[in-house]
């Protein structure tokens, strides 16, 4: 890759890798966002995840990475099944409430369990369900690689896009 002497209109100049900065750098790159839900008892529970990827399609995996901070994750992490629900872009104020601290993160939303105790949300893009397989140190992150069990996919309803530290909507390119 060729390199230019002199930075393109709008580019910033290099700086350290802080955390703030790493922050904003990542935030240039827009995702999705996943809810990975279960049943605990008989109460849902779950959090937003937007480092969500796609692993394999042989077999069928997908990793996401979640904050060694998460008081979440601790508590999902020996669900046998968990649920990815790819949340829908009227689904803003959903990922803002499943990314907070509330005690109380699926009060007022619609959502359903599957037999193995998945927790799926209701009028997502997309529904999966998976089975963690394996974990990795991430520095300060656990990477979390699972093995894909079902899909279901609600065609014409367009992803929730986070990107900047704000929701967007896709447009088609003409």
């Amino acid at each position: 890759m060729a390199t230019s002497a002199h930075n393109p209109p709008g580019a910033s100049a290099p700086t350290e890798l802080d955390a703030a900065t790493l922050r904003q750098t990542f935030g240039a790159y827009p995702t999705g966002v996943v809810a990975i839900s279960a049943l605990l008892g008989n109460e849902p529970v779950g959090f937003a995840a937007s480092s969500f990827v796609s692993i394999s399609l042989q077999p069928p995996m997908v990793a996401v990475s979640v904050a060694r901070t998460s008081t979440t994750w601790p508590r999902l992490a020996g669900a046998p099944v968990l649920g990815l629900s790819v949340l829908s872009r009227g689904q803003g104020a959903l990922c803002r409430r499943l990314a907070s601290r509330e005690v109380n993160r699926f009060e007022g939303v619609a959502w359903k369990a599957t037999p193995e105790g998945a927790v799926v949300i209701e009028d997502a893009a997309l529904w999966l369900t998976a089975r963690v397989t394996a974990t990795y140190d991430g520095g300060d992150h656990e990477i979390v690689l699972m093995e894909l069990m079902t899909t279901e996919l609600f065609s014409g309803v367009e992803p929730l896009v986070f990107h900047t530290s704000q929701f967007r909507e896709l447009i088609p390119h003409a």
